[in-house]
C-alpha cells in the first residue's frame, strides 16, 4: 500500500513514528450509505403527503380606505405674501389650526378700510333706489290725474254734443212747423190774388199777405241755418273729443313712460346693490382666506415655501400634511393570472415592516407574528404597473392591527387558497399551472 512512498517515509510508518493516512481518513471504515438513502427517501416520499396551503404572495403598503385620510396638499386660494408661520415641519395640527399668515399683493385691495368703502357704496345705492321708487309712485299718481282729467273733458264735450243734438231737434220741429204755415201762406195769398183780380180785395191785403209769406219763408231759413250751425257745432265738439283724447293720450304714454323708467332704474339699482353685496361678502372672505388654517387632524410633514416675504400664487402648494388616518388598510397588487382567485371578504394574512414575525407560508398556523385583513374592493382595471389592484381592511374578527403602523409602511401579504399535499403543490410549480381556486366556508355562509 505504501510501495509508492520511498524507503525513509515507509520504514517511519513501519515503525509507528508517524500516523497511517487510513487511520486519519477512515479509508478503509465500512459504512451503509444505502440505508441513509432509503431513510432520506423515505422520508421526503411521507413529506410529499403532508398538507400545504397554496397562497398568492404580494408586497403591498398602508394606505386608508377613506381618501380623504390620506397625506394632501394644502394649497392656497389667493395670492400673497408670507408674513407668519404658525408651524414648522413635525407639528401636529388639529382642524381649523393657523398654518400660516399672508399679506396683500394686489394693488386693488390695499384700501385698509375697503370693507367700509362698500358699505358706504350699498347704502348711497339703497337710498337711490327708494328715490326711485318714490319718483314711480309719484307718476302713477300722476297717471291717476290725468285720466281723470280726461274723464271730466271728454263728460263736457258729451254734454255740449247732447245740448246741441236737442236744440238742433227743438229747431227742426219749428222747421216743420213753418212748413205747415208757409203752406197756408202760400194758399191764402194765391186767393187774395184771384180776389185782387176780380176786385173782391184790395192791393193793400194782398200785400199784407205776401209779407208774411215772406216773414215764414225767411224764418225757416233762418231755422235751417240754425240747424245747419248746430250740426257744425257738433262735429267741430267731435274732432275737439279726438284732439282731448290724443292730447290725453299723449300725457298718460309720457307719464307711464317715466313711471317705467323709474321703475327700470330701481330694478337696474338692484342689480348693482346685489353685485356691491357680493363684492363685499368677496371681500370679506377674502380677508379670512389670508390665514391658511389645517383642513383637518394631522402632521405637517414638509413645508415647501420657507421665506418670510415669499410670494406665494393662486393654488400653490404650500405645506404636505399626513392627515390622522382612522382607518388604515392595505393595498396590494395582484396578477392578472391570480385576479379570478380574489373575492371580496376573502382572508389575507400580513407581515408588516418592523414587525417580528416567522412565517410558514404552506402551515399559516404554524406562522407567528401575522395579522388578518379582508379584501375590501377589487378594481377592475389595470394599473400602470400591469396589476390589479385591491384593497383590504382590517379583519374585525381577528387579532387587531398594530397601532404604530404609518401609512407608506410596508406590508407582506399571503391570500391562503386551497389545501393541497405537498407533492401536488411540487408538481403545480413546476407544470407552471395557477392554484386552484377555493371558496372558504365563510364565504360560503355569507352568500347565504
Amino acid at each position: 500500500m505504501y510501495k509508492f512512498l520511498d524507503l525513509e517515509f515507509r520504514k517511519q510508518i513501519e515503525e509507528g513514528d508517524l500516523v497511517s493516512p487510513s487511520k486519519i481518513y477512515n479509508i478503509q471504515k465500512n459504512v451503509n450509505y444505502k440505508r441513509l438513502i432509503l431513510i432520506s427517501g423515505l422520508l421526503v416520499l411521507l413529506g410529499g403527503f403532508l398538507p400545504w396551503t397554496q397562497n398568492i404572495r404580494s408586497k403591498g403598503y398602508i394606505t386608508t380606505l377613506d381618501q380623504s385620510d390620506r397625506q394632501q396638499e394644502v394649497n392656497t386660494i389667493i395670492p400673497g405674501k408670507i408674513e407668519r408661520w404658525y408651524v414648522k415641519e413635525g407639528d401636529f395640527v388639529k382642524k381649523g389650526d393657523p398654518i400660516l399668515q399672508l399679506g396683500e399683493v394686489k394693488v386693488e385691495y390695499f384700501d385698509p378700510i375697503l370693507l367700509e368703502r362698500t358699505r358706504l357704496q350699498i347704502l348711497a345705492k339703497n337710498q337711490s333706489k327708494e328715490a326711485y321708487i318714490l319718483k314711480a309712485g309719484t307718476a302713477e299718481k300722476q297717471m291717476g290725474a290725468i285720466l281723470e282729467g280726461k274723464t271730466l273733458k271728454l263728460a263736457s264735450l258729451d254734454n255740449k254734443i247732447a245740448q246741441l243734438k236737442l236744440k238742433i231737434s227743438a229747431d227742426s220741429s219749428e222747421v216743420l212747423a213753418l212748413n205747415n204755415a208757409l203752406e197756408a201762406y202760400q194758399r191764402q195769398y194765391e186767393v187774395a190774388q184771384n180776389l185782387e183780380k176780380s176786385g173782391a180785395l184790395s192791393v193793400v191785403e194782398l200785400e199784407k199777405r205776401r209779407v208774411v209769406l215772406q216773414d215764414a219763408k225767411a224764418k225757416k231759413i233762418g231755422y235751417e241755418n240754425k240747424i245747419l250751425q248746430g250740426k257744425q257745432e257738433i262735429l267741430n265738439l267731435k274732432i275737439e273729443k279726438n284732439a282731448v283724447v290724443q292730447d290725453y293720450l299723449d300725457k298718460t304714454a309720457k307719464t307711464d313712460g317715466e313711471r317705467l323708467s323709474s321703475v327700470s332704474n330701481a330694478s337696474s339699482t338692484d342689480a348693482d346693490i346685489y353685485k356691491l353685496e357680493n363684492q363685499l361678502a368677496n371681500y370679506d372672505a377674502r380677508q379670512e382666506l389670508f390665514v391658511i388654517k389645517a383642513p383637518q387632524d394631522g402632521q405637517i410633514t414638509k413645508v415647501l415655501k420657507a421665506g418670510i416675504g415669499e410670494i406665494v400664487k393662486e393654488g400653490e402648494n404650500i405645506v404636505l400634511i399626513v392627515p390622522a388616518a382612522k382607518h388604515k388598510a392595505v393595498e396590494l397588487f395582484i396578477e392578472p393570472m391570480d385576479l379570478p382567485l380574489v373575492k371580496l371578504g376573502q382572508k389575507i394574512s400580513f407581515v408588516f415592516d418592523g414587525f417580528p414575525a416567522i412565517v410558514f407560508s404552506g402551515w399559516p398556523k404554524g406562522s407567528y407574528g401575522t395579522f388578518t385583513g379582508q379584501i375590501k374592493a377589487i378594481e377592475t382595471s389595470v394599473s400602470s404597473n400591469g396589476k390589479f389592484r385591491i384593497l383590504v381592511d382590517e379583519d374585525p374578527k381577528a387579532q387587531p392591527w398594530p397601532k404604530d403602523l404609518r401609512l407608506g409602511g410596508g406590508a407582506n401579504g399571503i391570500i391562503l387558497l386551497k389545501d393541497v399535499s405537498v407533492y401536488y403543490e411540487l408538481w403545480r410549480n413546476i407544470n407552471g399551472f395557477p392554484p386552484e381556486y377555493y371558496v372558504s366556508s365563510e364565504t360560503k355562509s355569507d352568500k347565504k
